[in-house]
């Protein structure tokens, strides 16, 4: 890299690469592809790799790669669970921000990554973050699962898109099929991790893979990101973990639910939970620990008399409780001009109630629309508990 490609790329810093991208002939002695990358990666690392974007020197990959990476929020959980040991080794390594935080933990990392460019790029990284510990090893990850020594942890994460570059979501249709080689991986380490899509059944994933002994939904402001499964050879009891930013509810499958409680006859606290909450479907659980209830078992929303305390999701005062009676909604929503709107279990769409209630998007009040179990139509309009 050239001294005019360097000083491009901190004068237009933070500047759209879209309009850059046609300055090439302008500036014919600077590399503009390698420049585009970098300049789009910081920006990109920002928000997603905020403790890399603030080290000069990062190299950032194309863009492709800069999508698919972790983020550093997801990779420091991983690097919770990945514990302490003597070596890992991630099959899949890619950019290399998840080996960048699961290997604090280890005394040695074997980063292997197929295509030559990713390693070259994590291998200075490695070097500027001061990270000796780690190797990289250019080579097909199942190649040297076959020869590789034994090692603590096995970290992989499927590529999930085909030849043609379209998305996949099934464990067999990855890349490397997983399925194919877990007993080796389960021969070659004590425990394995597995990134899969959040999409997946992890339910039907852990019966496809065996050996599951944690489970881990991890979402990043109450979006499904990521789904971890640690396998090992052992008889415990399946763990979940149900992750929201700094959140944690977990659970093993052997908890028992116990008596369902009683509905409220005039419920003052309505309880949201968050999306791993939803993913991992432990309503009944949840109805169990907090001593709530559902109005339905299919509303996925609690109700409550009394408020509840780090309940995982979002809570909120009922002021007003109707039907979808027009006396009783002209009540309900006097006064009411736009709302957050939301559906469960409900026979319209968002977008229909909202015409149907003639209100616009936004503002502090919350109408939750749901079926009771006498299939009766509800619609809560409700504030956020501050």
């Amino acid at each position: 890299m050239n001294e005019a490609t360097l000083e491009f790329i901190r004068i237009h810093a933070n500047e759209d690469v879209r309009q850059l991208a046609f300055l090439g002939k302008k500036f014919p002695e600077v590399d503009m592809a390698y420049t585009l990358d970098q300049i789009a990666g910081r920006q990109k690392a920002r928000t997603k790799i905020p403790s890399w974007a603030a080290i000069d020197g990062i190299v950032y990959p194309p863009h492709i790669s800069m999508e698919q990476c972790s983020s550093e929020q997801t990779a420091r959980y991983k690097a919770q669970i990945a514990g302490k040991g003597a070596k890992m080794v991630d099959l899949t390594a890619g950019f290399g921000v998840d080996m960048a935080f699961m290997s604090d933990g280890f005394k040695e990392a074997i980063h292997v990554e197929q295509q030559p460019q990713l390693c070259a790029i994590s291998s200075e990284n490695y070097k500027r973050l001061g990270m000796h510990h780690i190797q990289v090893v250019c080579s097909d990850g199942v190649e040297y699962l076959h020869q590789m020594e034994h090692a603590d942890l096995i970290f992989i994460d499927p590529a999930r898109r085909n030849q043609h570059g379209g998305r996949t979501y099934g464990i067999a249709d990855c890349t490397p099929n997983v399925l194919e080689i877990i007993d080796e991986m389960l021969e070659k380490a004590d425990r394995v991790m597995i990134k899969l899509s959040p999409m997946l059944d992890w339910q039907k994933a852990v019966s496809d893979v065996g050996h599951v002994s944690e489970v881990h939904i991890v979402s990043v402001g109450n979006e499904c990101k990521e789904l971890l499964l640690i396998v090992e050879k052992t008889e415990a009891p399946l763990k979940i973990y149900c992750v929201n930013d700094d959140s944690i509810f977990s659970y093993t499958l052997n908890d028992e639910i116990g008596d369902f409680c009683e509905k409220p006859t005039s419920p003052t606290y309505l309880y949201e939970p968050n999306s791993s909450i939803m993913k991992a479907g432990c309503f009944d659980l949840i109805s169990k620990r907090f001593g709530i209830s559902q109005p339905d078992a299919n509303s996925h929303l609690f109700i409550s008399d009394k408020a509840i305390e780090n309940f995982p999701g979002r809570g909120f005062v009922i002021d007003r409780i109707c039907t979808l009676n027009k006396r009783e909604l002209k009540e309900a929503l006097m006064g009411i001009d736009k709302a957050n709107i939301a559906t469960r279990n409900f026979p319209l769409s968002v977008a229909d109630l909202r015409k149907r209630l003639k209100l616009k998007d936004g503002g502090e009040v919350y109408i939750f629309a749901t079926t009771d179990a006498k299939k009766g139509h509800l619609l809560m309009v409700c504030r956020k508990i501050s």
